[in-house]
């Protein structure tokens, strides 16, 4: 006779241990399929080795996790996404949504324009197509999309110069070294090309020619928030320090004709300023000054600007190049600060998402960093300026102001 049918059902306990110790094995589905099928009692119990489950697994010191098909999906796609940036980055250095602008185009005539391989540009145009940016249609022909025309050079808010700083040489490399900082916590860029930056572009025009591309394209695209956010109309005089092409300058003095103004950069940074003011017509209102602002910047504006400065430089240098505005304001000047803020905690955002990696990319490429608003206020009081505000924008940049504070409210500081 068999032994556990004479025993009759197992007890309450007993089912519990045993539906336990299926559970560890992975026999999840069967166990949910058994606790339908066989009424309350299993139902009870089910239910109470999820309840416990979690706080066993701490007391062992492990933690359950259930990943999905749609989580394996999503990683798979951030584990390939360097992949995706590459396409990206050689479809705006060959031009391509340039090109299919205006027509359809085959793969052999897209190479041909291109000087490309025609077999390697079919490939790189399948991949755009799976992607959305372009579309193939059933006689090979390939159409740009909509995602896509954000490539397009004459696009309104392009987003080629973005392509072009982040795939090339100088960016990829250095973040192919992310590892090395993480582990010592040396800037990669540092490490791969025994230089900063900054030094490097000085080096390499056509590198700093992307990069001014770059931030030109940036600032443009959020000017109106950040002119909708603060109001210069009081200002009579403003110093763009660290200004570089004098994009945002230019839009501040077309907007508001009584301020005069001086976009001040390294000799390299200002290189593309004067154009740029000229064809916003306001260069008869701005000066554009070459200088170091870790030595000191232009005195006595009632206004002075910093966006997207100190978020390349480490606390210390940061600090420096605050110290040296505070020197040359006046009593009643203010500091703009406007840059990318830290939330004080992060969560799986979009927005969240943006600033972080931003952060990433300022310990790969640069040694510096992004900061929550407190971070910067304690850079304030340190450089001896008084904390006035910090409002938001529609867009992904904060604007704070600050006041030139007493003479003995930093260490060190000179009135």
């Amino acid at each position: 006779m068999d032994q556990s049918r004479a025993a009759g059902p197992a007890s309450p306990e007993t089912q519990v241990s045993t539906t336990f110790e299926r559970w560890q094995q992975g026999q999840r589905n069967e166990i949910i399929a058994a606790s339908i099928l066989t009424g309350p009692l299993r139902q009870t119990i089910y239910m109470a080795v999820l309840t416990l489950m979690p706080v066993i697994r701490c007391l062992e010191g492990r933690q359950m996790f259930d990943a999905n098909a749609d989580d394996a999906a999503r990683l798979r796609g951030m584990i390939s996404g360097y992949m995706i940036s590459q396409v990206i980055f050689t479809t705006a250095a060959l031009e391509l949504a340039d090109l299919l602008a205006e027509t359809s185009m085959s793969a052999e005539a897209l190479a041909k324009a291109t000087a490309t391989h025609p077999d390697a540009l079919k490939r790189l145009l399948q991949a755009l197509s799976a992607l959305g940016l372009v579309e193939q249609s059933e006689g090979g022909m390939f159409t740009l999309a909509a995602p896509g025309a954000l490539l397009r050079s004459d696009a309104a808010g392009s987003l080629r110069p973005l392509a072009l700083m982040q795939g090339s040489e100088g960016t990829w490399r250095a973040w192919g070294e992310l590892l090395h900082t993480v582990r010592t916590g040396e800037t990669a860029f540092n490490h791969v090309f025994e230089m900063g930056a900054f030094q490097y572009r000085k080096l390499h025009p056509e590198r700093a020619a992307k990069f001014d591309a770059y931030m030109a394209a940036l600032t443009h695209r959020w000017v109106p928030a950040i002119l909708a956010s603060h109001d210069f109309s009081r200002a009579r005089s403003i110093v763009d320090v660290g200004g570089g092409n004098g994009v945002l300058l230019s839009a501040i003095l077309a907007a508001f004709p009584q301020a005069k103004g001086v976009v001040f950069d390294s000799p390299a940074g200002i290189g593309g300023a004067a154009p740029r003011l000229e064809k916003a017509r306001v260069s008869q209102n701005c000066r554009i000054v070459a200088g170091d602002f870790f030595d000191a910047v232009p005195e006595a504006s009632d206004t002075y600007i910093l966006k997207s400065v100190l978020h390349d430089w480490n606390d210390e240098q940061a600090v420096t190049i605050l110290k040296n505005c505070r020197r040359a304001m006046c009593p009643e000047s203010t500091l703009v600060v406007i840059e990318r803020v830290l939330p004080e905690r992060i969560l799986p955002q979009g927005a969240h998402r943006e600033i972080v990696m931003m952060d990433m990319h300022m310990l790969v490429a640069t040694g510096g960093r992004e900061r929550t608003v407190s971070q910067y206020n304690a850079m304030f009081a340190a450089a001896g300026l008084a904390a006035i505000a910090a409002e938001p924008t529609r867009s992904p940049f904060t604007i704070m102001t600050a006041a030139k504070g007493s003479a003995g409210s930093a260490s060190g500081g000179k009135s």
